[in-house]
C-alpha cells in the first residue's frame, strides 16, 4: 500500500429507500446537516478515510460502491474533496463522534435519513457537487425536474 500525504476531505453518500444518511452538526448556535466525512489523515487513502469517517460519525461499517467524483475546495484550492457512495447493508446507524470538533460548542448531535424534499436548496446543491448525479435514482429524479427557472436569490444578484 502506498502511503500518501493527502490534504483533503473524504465524504460519504449512503442511500437507503431513496433517502440519504445525513449527520447533524452543532457549531455554537448554528445547526446544519451534511453527509458524513472529514479530513484525510496522512497515512490513509481517500477511500480509507471515507470508510473511517462513516464508522466514526455513524458507527457502521461501509463498503465503497463507487467513487462519485472529486473537486477542489473553492476556498483552499490545494484541498480536494473526494466523494464516494458507500453501502452499509442492513446496519442501523448510531450517533458517533467527530474528532475534528474538540470544543463542547461544536459537535455532532444527530443523524437522519433525509429525502430531497426534506432538504434545503443549499443541502441539495452540496449533494449535487458531491456527485450524487452518478447514482441512478437521483439522476432519474433530476430528469423529472421542470425547465422552469428557480433561484432563491433576488433577480439580478449573484
Amino acid at each position: 500500500m502506498v502511503m500518501n500525504d493527502f490534504k483533503g476531505r473524504a465524504q460519504c453518500i449512503v442511500v437507503r429507500n431513496g433517502k440519504i444518511l445525513m449527520v447533524k452538526h452543532r457549531d455554537g448556535d448554528m445547526e446544519y446537516y451534511c453527509i458524513p466525512g472529514g479530513g484525510i489523515e496522512a497515512v490513509e487513502t481517500p477511500e480509507q478515510a471515507a470508510v473511517r469517517e462513516l464508522r466514526e460519525e455513524c458507527c457502521v461499517e461501509g463498503k465503497i460502491i463507487q467513487k462519485l467524483g472529486e473537486y477542489h475546495d473553492p476556498y483552499e484550492h490545494d484541498r480536494i474533496f473526494y466523494n464516494y457512495q458507500l453501502d452499509i447493508g442492513e446496519q442501523e446507524p448510531k450517533l458517533g463522534y467527530d474528532p475534528e470538533f474538540t470544543d463542547k460548542a461544536s459537535m455532532l448531535v444527530g443523524f437522519e435519513w433525509r429525502a430531497f424534499n426534506e432538504m434545503s436548496e443549499r443541502d441539495r446543491a452540496f449533494l449535487w457537487s458531491a456527485g450524487i448525479f452518478a447514482i441512478k435514482e437521483f439522476a432519474e429524479e433530476l430528469q423529472s425536474y421542470s425547465d422552469d427557472i428557480s433561484y432563491p436569490k433576488k433577480e439580478g444578484t449573484l
